[in-house]
């Protein structure tokens, strides 16, 4: 299951060395809720390989203003605690894994 990142976890995470992936999202946002399944399966697919997750910019705002998320879905990709790539956009869920792969 994908992890629910907040501003609480988030730092922690992106700093522990694994791949980490964030889908910033928001309820209202229809095809961020389309993604939703997909990061689910991305999270499922790689188990403890790397962090997946998503990151509510409604509830949460330390990482959307760190990294001036302006629309969403926005997909952030970490290794070694820094940013590596940046997706805007719905994204298929090939696309993700090979992405995560390539960092694992």
């Amino acid at each position: 299951m994908a992890i629910q990142f907040t501003d609480q976890n988030v730092s922690e995470i992106i700093e522990s060395g694994k791949p980490v992936l964030i889908d910033c999202w928001a309820t209202w946002c229809g095809p961020c809720v389309r993604m939703s399944p997909i990061i689910d399966e991305v999270a499922e697919e790689l188990g403890d390989k790397a962090a997946i997750g998503k990151y509510n910019i409604d509830e949460q705002n330390d990482l959307t203003a760190q990294y001036r998320i302006m629309s969403i879905p926005t997909i952030l990709i970490f290794k070694d605690g820094k940013l590596v790539e940046r997706l805007a956009g719905s994204q298929p869920k090939a696309t993700l894994i090979e992405k995560m792969n390539a960092l694992i």
